[in-house]
């Protein structure tokens, strides 16, 4: 399973793999990215490379894990798209509404408007089901065209 945050791929602990990479990124970096989970209190610092996940930490990243659920649906890139999604999903919830696109873009939707997508339809059910489950329903309305959307030339 692939964790992904703010379209960054990531490990368990929530660290973005290019600090992980063979890449020389700077020290800074690195440091500024477990001070910030140490200062949420999501890790500690037990000695010189030595971190270790506390139980806040554990919770987040499994609530983490919970919400950063992927899907991988392969529409046909050719398919007609012939389905408006709308949603409207609070400030207060923007990674929902982050990952939201993210997973729209992979279902090979096309952004219309900031939040307004067209794509191939429908969406898959077990996509549907998860955003019931994180309680996003109410947030995003769904139209059937008529008639495919044609991209202008």
């Amino acid at each position: 399973m692939e964790l992904n945050y703010k379209g960054v791929k990531v490990n368990f602990f929530g660290v973005p793999h290019f600090l992980l990479s063979d890449k020389n990124y700077s020290k800074g970096t690195t440091y500024t990215a477990l001070s910030r989970m140490a200062q949420k209190g999501l890790i500690v610092n037990r000695g010189y490379r030595k971190w270790a996940l506390t139980e806040k930490g554990r919770i987040y990243f499994e609530y983490k894990k919970k919400i950063l659920k992927q899907f991988y649906i392969p529409f046909n890139k050719k398919a007609s798209r012939n389905l408006v999604v709308m949603f409207d999903i609070p400030e207060s919830r923007s990674k929902e509404r982050h990952w939201f696109r993210l997973h729209l873009k992979k279902f090979n939707f096309l952004m219309i408007q900031k939040s307004v997508w067209v794509g191939p339809s429908p969406l898959p059910n077990d996509f549907v089901i998860y955003l019931k489950e994180i309680g996003l329903q109410d947030c995003i309305k769904q139209f059937k065209l008529a008639k495919a959307y044609k991209l202008k030339p």
